[in-house]
């Protein structure tokens, strides 16, 4: 049974009431939610079906590694429609490209929106993108669902009551980051790479908590520029012999490549978004024209992993996705990134299912606030959602990049949340997936 509204979000829906009017108007003049039973009058859902869709850099800067992710959401979807869907409606997802570019992201959401009449907006990739809509989606209404970005603007229920981050936020990443480097490094002269928007803030800001009296250079770069260099040297003049980057896995790949220029060997620590050894090892290869080859460069990395990687053969989930993708994928290797997508697809459909079969807009944003904090998934540490939060998975664990592209752990897995909460360890058991490898109702 779909859930009702609370009071609470009846008194925050009050704001909207207007814009979805209106919104309502649109549907109906374009003939959207025209009565084929499921969902009332909302739009992009039927008795036999289910329309979502999300903005991702297919090309672009932004596209190695993040173009996967909307593959891993449709071999997961597919696999449902395979084992009879939810509760009996077969899930259509559109992915549409936005070049990791704001104005062409709130082109895109408006045609997903408006034209394409999605029931919501799923795993939205970028946080400058991502920013650029949340206004739009939730005067119309549209849930916004799996943020694919750990930015702390998500969590505004307030203000943005239709919108859900999903991974870990970046400043609970950077806290985790600094109380490593402050256990485990305390004599270290630390330099901050940091990406010029809320990935670099956001980090940077939970680092400092932890290592402020250690920090010697801090630099930021635009997503786009490519000649990081003067920043590199930077660091490299300031003495710093360990650097956090809070960059997405290009501008990884390029540190490193500037750096072995300059014959520069900090220890580096890198945020979990832009950490990916196989992905930015071959980045490496192609920016060097084939001069740096493999990820053995990355050996000895630091970064962080919320749930489990793509090598880990022997974890339940891995072998689960696994399955997927060798079902319903296009034949290439699994990576992280495709897993990252069947993880935030497998969300959406535990939503999907516990909304029921009268789900509707209102009751799936229902069920992220009244069930979300008891949601299953490869996630080590609950998702945080609740009537008063919309912020994704609550914690994580320092790892270190081995040579044979596997990852160590460094410590164990760690709880914790934005401006002054304690870091704690998290000791509850890992879910594991269902025999069937749908979540239930």
């Amino acid at each position: 049974m779909a859930h009702q509204p609370t009071p609470a979000r009846r008194s925050r829906r009050l704001a909207l009431g207007a814009a979805l009017a209106a919104s309502a108007l649109v549907v109906a003049a374009c003939g959207g939610g025209d009565g084929d039973g499921g969902g009332g009058s909302d739009p992009g859902i039927t008795d036999e079906s289910i329309k979502i869709g999300g903005h991702f850099p297919l090309t672009g800067v932004a596209a190695p590694g993040y173009s996967e992710i909307p593959l891993g959401h449709k071999a997961y979807y597919d696999f449902v429609n395979a084992n009879g869907g939810v509760h009996d409606r077969e899930i259509e997802f559109i992915a549409k490209d936005d070049g990791y570019n704001p104005a062409k992201t709130t082109e895109v959401v408006n045609e997903l929106v408006l034209k394409d009449e999605v029931f919501a907006i799923v795993g939205g990739l970028g946080t400058p993108t991502h920013q650029a809509v949340t206004n739009f989606l939730n005067s119309e209404g549209v849930p916004d669902l799996t943020v694919s970005s750990g930015s702390i603007l998500w969590d505004n229920p307030e203000e943005l009551p239709m919108t859900f981050g999903w991974q870990p936020d970046y400043e609970s990443e950077g806290k985790i980051l600094g109380q490593y480097i402050a256990e485990n490094m305390p004599d270290a002269k630390v330099g901050i790479f940091g990406q010029d928007d809320e990935l670099g803030e956001d980090g940077a800001k939970g680092l400092k908590q932890y290592v402020e009296d250690q920090i010697v250079a801090e630099v930021t770069y635009v997503p786009g520029n490519t000649d990081i260099g003067p920043q590199i040297a930077e660091l490299q003049k300031s003495g710093a012999d360990v650097v956090v980057g809070f960059n997405v896995p290009s501008y990884t790949a390029l540190s490193q490549l500037v750096s072995l220029k300059l014959n520069y060997k900090p220890e580096w620590l890198v945020s979990n978004v832009g950490s990916d050894a196989g992905l930015v090892g071959s980045l490496l290869e192609k920016f060097s024209e084939g001069a740096v080859k493999g990820s053995s460069p990355l050996t000895g990395l630091y970064t962080t992993a919320y749930m489990p990687q793509s090598t880990e053969a022997d974890d339940p989930w891995i072998q689960l996705w696994q399955k997927v993708w060798d079902e319903y994928g296009d034949g290439s290797p699994l990576t992280n990134y495709k897993v990252y997508g069947m993880a935030e697809a497998y969300t959406i459909v535990e939503a999907m299912m516990k909304s029921g079969e009268d789900m509707s807009r209102e009751s799936i944003v229902d069920t992220f606030e009244q069930d979300g904090g008891d949601f299953t998934g490869p996630n080590y540490v609950p998702f945080r959602y609740s009537e008063d939060r919309h912020a994704g998975i609550g914690g994580m664990k320092v790892v270190q990049l081995q040579a044979d592209g596997t990852t160590a752990d460094k410590t164990p897995v760690l709880k914790t949340d934005v401006g002054d909460a304690e870091i704690e360890e998290f000791t509850d058991s890992a879910n594991t997936p269902p025999e069937s490898g749908i979540p239930s109702d």
